[in-house]
């Protein structure tokens, strides 16, 4: 069964009912290429065990069965639950799980199902979730690989250098964690329903350490929302509301420079070892008082 063949899908969907849901950000591939090149790109043949996220009809699902050695699916929609149970009835390595990933315990869901191996997640992301999944997915520190289809726009931004555009506060955080690498592109012509913007295969390695190492981790990320959140301001008016009651203006402009910054900078503009070192300087002040 070609289950990226529009005339397969609808003949499957219409069998079962099942109508797309705007709400969940259903989109299903067309294009047999695109699942074939993620699952060879996603690690699953080198890990043996997969958790995607999302598995719509099964056609991503049924690559990643054939290269790995179990696949055990995360579908929020009870909807699809028989269509799968149709569409992947020749594989005895794949699971699914009805629920929600963004409410899963994600690492207990892997210990659960794959013990202590090395598993890799996958998943053709909805665009309205990309953002907490991708979150959960590296808070969970439970993948040796993350490999996922996004909005083109998103990707872009989580894989964006400082002073550009796309630079952002989520840019930050997944480059902490992770090293980020577009794969390649998916036409939105790809689609069923055809969505309104282009995709991006994204790949992400969760790093053994945070890429900078700062002292106060929750205050290094307070600082870098803070600056984004007034991302047009300089990086002295934007910080008042983290550290403007204990240190000023002043003192936040001293703070600054002390670490080599110009006062006028923006916030936009700072790399992630920029940042550190300012948590770091910030938190030895505060110390101090």
């Amino acid at each position: 069964m070609n289950l990226c063949d529009i005339d397969v899908i609808r003949t499957v969907l219409a069998k079962h009912g099942f109508h797309f849901s705007k709400s969940l950000g259903q989109n299903f591939l067309t294009d047999v290429s695109v699942p074939q090149r993620i699952a060879a790109m996603s690690g699953a043949a080198e890990a043996g065990s997969v958790v995607e996220v999302g598995p719509g009809m099964g056609c991503l699902t049924a690559e990643l069965c054939r290269v790995a050695g179990r696949v055990v699916a995360v579908e929020l929609d009870r909807a699809l639950l028989p269509v799968l149970d149709e569409t992947l009835a020749e594989f005895d390595n794949f699971e699914v799980v009805q629920g929600d990933v963004l409410a899963l315990d994600l690492a207990a869901l892997c210990k659960e199902k794959f013990g202590d191996g090395r598993v890799v997640a996958c998943a053709n992301l909805p665009y309205y979730i990309t953002t907490p999944a991708i979150t959960a997915l590296l808070d969970s520190r439970a993948f040796d690989q993350i490999t996922v289809m996004v909005q083109k726009e998103v990707a872009q931004r989580i894989c964006a250098a400082p002073g550009t555009a796309a630079y952002s506060a989520f840019s930050i955080y997944v480059q902490y964690r992770a090293a980020a690498e577009i794969l390649f592109d998916v036409p939105a012509d790809c689609f069923v329903p055809r969505p309104k913007v282009d995709s991006a295969v994204l790949r992400l390695t969760p790093l053994a350490q945070p890429a900078v190492e700062t002292q106060d981790e929750k205050l290094f990320f307070s600082l870098v929302r803070a600056a984004f959140n007034m991302r047009r301001k300089t990086l002295v008016n934007a910080l008042g509301p983290v550290l403007g009651d204990r240190l000023g203006k002043d003192g936040i402009a001293a703070l600054i420079e002390s670490v080599g910054l110009d006062v006028r900078v923006r916030g936009e503009r700072l790399s992630l070892a920029d940042y550190a070192r300012l948590a770091d300087a910030a938190a030895a002040k505060l110390a101090q008082r």
